[in-house]
């Protein structure tokens, strides 16, 4: 299996960054590396997270790290990375994929 990221969940990351880097800047670069380190460990194990029955016949799945949600699909061969979210985000304001 190989992890591929999405556009969109790149640019989250950049947007966690740029929201948290005003105020903490160490702490935003110590989150955004936490956050892109997160989904290697779904190379071994890339069914841990939860299955969101919603989005059926695909396989979204989520994973929580720290305070954020990270949630990725598994096709094929491939993990796509699709979006990440600090878990008290409005997240009905973005679209998922």
């Amino acid at each position: 299996m190989k992890i591929q990221w999405t556009s969109k969940a790149s640019s989250d990351l950049v947007r966690l960054h740029q929201h948290l880097s005003p105020v903490a800047p160490e702490a935003a670069a110590r989150v955004v590396r936490q956050l892109a380190n997160a989904p290697g460990r779904l190379l071994d194990y890339p069914r841990i997270g939860d299955k969101l029955e919603a989005y059926e016949p695909r396989e979204v799945r989520r994973i929580i790290v720290g305070d954020y949600e990270i949630r990725y699909e598994i096709a094929n061969a491939t993990i796509f990375i699709l979006r990440l979210w600090h878990c008290r985000e409005n997240r009905s304001f973005y679209s998922e994929t």
